[in-house]
């Protein structure tokens, strides 16, 4: 299997926008000291104020702490719901991956470690349960894309005890969302660099972007807690390639540009603990289902994300020199909420000039869009509500967790307008689906939990 592990000799052409010279001077950034942050008004952008406060509703109604949205390097939305502010923290939960994807990156390119070098070299021997062999196959690289091939099927996929590493396929071979290996990528660089965690975050990170946060242990993870700027800066600091201004912090080009671009074959939409965009696929955490189309059809296809549960993202957008995050809870308990990303890029497409996302996504009819009568879970059925924009050749099929179709709730030519499907899921076990519909050439999904 080809890697980018291996192959990171690549032409820029190829790997555009990410690849080529940044352009700094077009950013906007902040101090690293004090709260001064520079705005834009959104009406100074051509952007629509009537959507943005839809948006604001949207996200008031869904449990959101912080959102803030940096066009430019400046803040062109800032709100904060209930008690929380601009002063408040909260948890990255599985966005913080993505930072220490970057911390292993740093400490690659001061020649603390390679990615390429077995986990053994810095764990020691016996950190599996896997044969002696076959750990001493497991790279670091593994741990960064998630193809361990250790089972994530484990009684809790979290555990980075010696007993809950157990060997299911051979190393690079299986894409797995697994958070025990993931989580040893901290003591991978602890045991690297001499230094505590915190300690390198500050001195690395912190120090020349002008962060706030820190690591804290809950259970096996290690979780990151910043308040919405400082999440913020970190998209900042990826929009510029690893750069703060003028000041370098991710340098070694090699492993930014791997970082953000398909780091195996398996999932395309996945880079070092990021996800990515606009590629032809996409798989699940939990599944080994790999679905058709891009994993965020109503954003940028140039867009990488950091997703954490309970909607903990940072969503970065290089062609349009745009980032948002979120933080707060979601409805949606899934580990990566997917679709409430989706939701907010939906709104966003209404407060942007429709020219400056359309060069930037696929082309989607405004009103191309499924709404799952809520609750969800259901038990046992589902109505589900979509709307075509004219007479269209509509398809809505119902798949399980490795992507097989189970039931085909419609498929035939229909007019323009809202349509409802009632779904029984008649002889299905309790699990997750997902909805696809598909409607000419334009295809969306959703994700539906059964429980009975």
């Amino acid at each position: 299997m080809r890697s980018i592990c291996m192959v990171v000799g690549v032409f820029c052409a190829l790997l555009a926008p990410w690849v080529c010279p940044a352009n700094a001077q077009t950013l906007y950034f902040p101090p690293t000291g004090g709260g001064t942050w520079e705005t834009v008004a959104p009406s100074s952008l051509g952007w629509n104020g009537a959507y943005i406060d839809s948006l604001r509703d949207y996200l008031a109604a869904n449990n959101t702490r912080a959102f803030i949205v940096l066009k430019d390097g400046k803040i062109a939305i800032e709100q904060y719901f209930g008690t929380f502010t601009k002063d408040s923290a909260w948890y990255w939960a599985s966005a913080g991956k993505t930072l220490t994807s970057v911390l292993v990156g740093i400490a690659q390119q001061e020649g603390f470690l390679k990615i390429l070098d077995t986990t053994s070299k810095w764990l020691g021997k016996g950190w599996t349960s896997t044969s002696p062999a076959n750990e001493d196959r497991i790279t670091i690289c593994h741990q960064l894309t998630m193809t361990t091939g250790l089972d994530d099927g484990v009684a809790d996929p979290y555990c980075t005890d010696k007993s809950c590493l157990v060997y299911l396929a051979d190393p690079g071979t299986r894409w797995a969302y697994h958070n025990g290996p993931y989580t040893l990528l901290d003591s991978v660089v602890r045991s690297a660099t001499g230094l505590g965690l915190n300690l390198f975050f500050q001195t690395r990170v912190a120090a020349k972007t002008g962060m706030t946060g820190t690591f804290l242990k809950s259970g096996y993870n290690n979780v990151f807690f910043s308040t919405g700027r400082s999440m913020a800066r970190f998209g900042l600091l990826i929009l510029n390639r690893g750069t703060w201004g003028t000041t370098p912090v991710l340098t070694d080009t090699a492993y930014f540009r791997a970082m953000v671009n398909t780091s195996q074959q398996i999932n395309l939409s996945y880079g070092y603990l990021w996800w990515l965009n606009g590629k032809t696929s996409f798989m699940l955490p939990q599944t080994q289902g790999v679905f058709p189309g891009s994993m965020n059809p109503s954003a940028p296809n140039d867009m990488i994300a950091a997703l954490g549960k309970n909607g903990q993202f940072i969503n970065v957008v290089p062609g349009l020199k745009l980032v948002f995050i979120r933080m707060g809870d979601a409805p949606d308990n899934s580990l990566v909420p997917f679709m409430m990303n989706e939701e907010i890029w939906k709104r966003l497409n209404r407060v942007f000039p429709a020219t400056s996302v359309a060069s930037h996504r696929e082309a989607m009819p405004e009103h191309f869009a499924l709404h799952p009568n809520y609750p969800n879970p259901f038990n046992p059925g589902t109505t589900i509500e979509y709307d075509i924009p004219q007479r269209s050749r509509v398809s809505v099929v119902i798949a399980n967790a490795l992507g097989q179709e189970v039931a085909s709730l419609t498929d035939g030519y229909q007019e323009a307008g809202r349509h409802r499907l009632h779904w029984v899921a008649q002889g299905l076990s309790s699990g997750v689906y997902i909805c696809r519909m598909k409607a000419d050439n334009y295809m969306t999904a959703i994700r539906l939990a059964l429980i009975r």
